[in-house]
């Protein structure tokens, strides 16, 4: 065994193997570090007098604070209100934002007299549009405001200290939690739908299944050529028989979801209509390639599913430099998954109108391809033969 130059070829083989499933699977996500996460700030403090004259800002301090710190991971875009941020999350602009009160400062100034008032901060963080990245928001802007408070809790325990030695019972339960921080969800997940990853994990199955009907419907329409059937007339039909099959795949694929594992699907029509035109943008391109190279596209169309589904759940600004321009920017997984995201999380159809755009786009360009592969012999298997025996 050890003469055999096929052994040695193994070895190679299973190191090439393993490098290339590795930079798939593992590549994209085992340095995932978030950057320029894009988070909305809404400072709405309008400041408060002191005694003497002085002036109190708390909520500018804080704003300055949290926008001159680089090691946060967030891209801050100072609002002027709160439905402005929340309609730049419906748009998906911002993943989350942060809201100080108009009465921030003059919550502050009350910690140290005798009716102490907690200011309350509000953190929104959008679930639907990623829930790794409204986790890490929520995270972020926690930490960031527990720092907050210690701070405001110093500051105020000093100022009562050099007038009394005292602290009043009130004061120290407030001191305790000097800012009181409220969540709220937006855009949440239905039940059972894999912490908010159901979008990605629907694309891959449809994409399984789009290849699975190119790959048969490949073989159909060779074996009709073989037959005699005109080559045009058979690439002509396989979008059309592809398009049945890929709808009642889809249809069985929302069912199996929502009856079998119980995936709560707000729309299920919406979510259905868009799989189906996902899985025939799919089917295009997969029926494309394999019309045009034939089975050695196999390769190339499992390859582009593996390196394609670590990045389909995670938001962009979690991904690598690499791996966001060289795979997430144009893979067609990706506009199906998110286009998907937005039908599922963000109101259905028209939320997705950008994403369809592309798949339609993407799904017509192949299946243009598809027809020229028709064109590129010309005539029926039988025609070539009758032209060769008069030849």
């Amino acid at each position: 065994m050890f003469k055999q130059k096929l052994t040695f070829i193994s070895v190679v083989a299973v190191l090439a193997v393993l490098a290339v499933f590795g930079l798939a699977m593992m590549g994209s996500v085992v340095s995932v570090k978030p950057k320029d996460v894009p988070v909305a700030l809404v400072m709405l403090d309008q400041g408060s007098d002191l005694p003497g004259g002085a002036k109190l800002e708390a909520g500018k301090q804080l704003q300055e604070q949290l926008t001159g710190n680089s090691k946060l991971p967030f891209k801050w875009t100072v609002v002027e209100s709160e439905q402005e941020a929340r309609a730049g999350i419906d748009d998906r602009k911002y993943y989350g934002a942060l809201i100080l009160p108009a009465d921030m400062s003059s919550d502050v100034a009350s910690l140290a007299g005798p009716s102490p008032m907690p200011p309350n901060v509000r953190i929104l963080a959008s679930e639907g549009a990623n829930a790794q990245a409204a986790s890490a928001v929520k995270q972020g802007l926690n930490q960031v405001l527990l720092m907050a408070s210690q701070s405001i809790a110093q500051t105020t325990l000093q100022q009562l200290s050099a007038k009394s030695g005292q602290l009043p019972a009130v004061t120290a339960k407030a001191l305790l939690s000097p800012i009181t921080v409220q969540e709220e969800t937006l855009h949440a997940v239905s039940a059972n739908n894999a912490g908010g990853n159901a979008p990605g994990l629907l694309t891959q199955i449809m994409w399984m299944g789009s290849l699975v009907t190119a790959a048969a419907l490949f073989f159909a329409g060779r074996a009709a050529v073989k037959s005699g059937s005109g080559r045009l007339a058979v690439m002509l039909s396989q979008p059309v028989v592809g398009a049945v099959i890929v709808g009642i795949a889809s249809a069985f694929l929302v069912w199996m979801a929502s009856a079998w594992y119980g995936m709560e699907l707000n729309g299920a029509t919406e979510v259905w209509l868009f799989l189906w035109l996902a899985g025939m943008a799919f089917y295009a391109i997969q029926s494309t390639l394999l019309n045009w190279i034939g089975m050695p596209a196999m390769a190339i169309l499992v390859l582009l599913m593996f390196f394609s589904m670590p990045v389909l759940n995670m938001a962009p600004e979690f991904l690598a430099e690499a791996s966001r321009d060289w795979i997430y920017s144009w893979t067609p997984l990706r506009f199906a998954a998110v286009g998907l995201r937005e039908v599922m999380y963000f109101g259905g159809l028209d939320a997705a109108g950008a994403n369809i755009a592309v798949l339609w786009s993407i799904g017509g360009a192949f299946l243009l391809l598809l027809v020229l592969a028709g064109l590129r012999r010309g005539g029926s298997q039988a025609t070539r033969q009758a032209a060769v025996k008069t030849a």
